[in-house]
């Protein structure tokens, strides 16, 4: 590490060096013009190397840095006027010194350029100026570049909370699911049912899904059906004559994708919060599509005391709506003394 800044620090210099000898062959072009006298125009560009450097890097490492880029323009203002000042003072000190040292006090023997403090203070405040215009340029394109690195640090960060999030909302959901599925199974052990085998068929089918399919981000809606099915199935077989379930779906794409697991846990909440009455639990549910976006409608017979809790399933299929398709859906939730009716419309683009 401290060859490497060795190295940087050494190539740094070794660039800031062939540039002033650059700005010092300008000098001597520059004050050269109309002028034999090589020795005068070489020893005047000499003496102006010092009064640029410095005002160079007082203005990239000081007045730029320090106060104009953190929008200190009063500190900045005042500070370039007093560096304006003393650098005219020194320029003006530099064109008596080609008068009085370099011609013996001989005005006609003086570099026609030289005599003049416009063209001269040109000169210098022309490399500053350049100078400063390539530092302000180096610290936009370092900011841009550190602000990008931040707004990607700052995605990256989001990004890996709502995975963690969904990951999280997950872990509720699954066991949820498998609770109740569980139960039933359970129950038709205990009966020792014919069903009990395709039960657990369907039953391997839905875990397969769980534990394999809900990692990807997107599976296709025909899989999400056909898994609905299959709950659906498993809830008739613990039903029977108590059921009345009406599943209609149209105009599905096999191209379209949805986030696993995402309308099922409807369908559960449909038969867990719903309520037999007059002999029968009635689920209505309808799955249309429309292009790329999809209409769910499920309506089950509901008490007001009982579906007005939800359990975790409802409440967090919201979340994972917000998460994965914020303001690309519109979710209500009706309930009425008789009836619990949810309406998703949403958009899978």
């Amino acid at each position: 590490m401290t060859t490497k800044i060795i190295l940087n620090k050494t190539g740094q210099v070794l660039l800031h060096a062939i540039f002033w000898c650059g700005v010092l062959l300008f000098y001597t072009y520059f004050f050269g013009f109309n002028s034999a006298d090589f020795n005068y125009v070489l020893s005047f560009s000499l003496f102006l190397m010092p009064i640029t450097i410095a005002i160079t890097y007082v203005s990239i490492y000081k007045l730029i840095p320090d106060y104009f880029v953190k929008k200190r323009y009063a500190l900045f203002g005042l500070y370039s006027l007093y560096t304006f000042i003393i650098s005219a003072y020194l320029i003006v000190v530099s064109v008596f010194y080609g008068l009085i040292y370099l011609s013996n006090f001989q005005f006609n023997n003086m570099a026609p350029i030289s005599k003049s403090l416009l063209l001269v203070g040109t000169a210098v405040y022309l490399v500053v100026i350049i100078v400063s215009a390539f530092k302000l340029l180096k610290l936009n394109a370092k900011h841009s570049n550190e602000t990008k690195k931040l707004e990607t640090k700052i995605l990256e960060t989001q990004l890996k909370l709502k995975e963690q999030e969904l990951n999280y909302l997950k872990m509720q959901i699954h066991p949820h699911f498998l609770f109740n599925t569980l139960n039933t199974l359970y129950g038709f052990a205990l009966k020792k049912a014919d069903e009990t085998p395709d039960m657990i068929l369907k039953l391997s089918n839905l875990l397969d899904y769980l534990l394999y399919q809900t990692d990807k981000p997107f599976v296709s809606l025909t899989e999400e059906i056909h898994h609905i099915e299959d709950y659906i199935a498993l809830e008739k077989m613990r039903f029977n004559n108590t059921l009345n379930i009406n599943f209609k779906t149209s105009t599905v794409s096999e191209a379209l994708k949805i986030a696993p697991m995402l309308l099922l846990p409807f369908v559960e909440n449909s038969f867990k919060h719903g309520v037999i009455k007059n002999g029968e639990l009635s689920i209505n549910i309808d799955l249309r599509c429309d292009e790329n976006k999809i209409h769910l409608q499920i309506v089950n017979t509901a008490s007001k005391a009982i579906s007005s809790k939800s359990g975790i399933g409802l409440d967090n299929i919201k979340k994972r709506l917000d998460l994965l398709y914020l303001n690309q859906y519109e979710l209500k939730i009706d309930q009425t003394d008789d009836l619990f009716t949810v309406n998703l419309n949403l958009n899978l683009n």
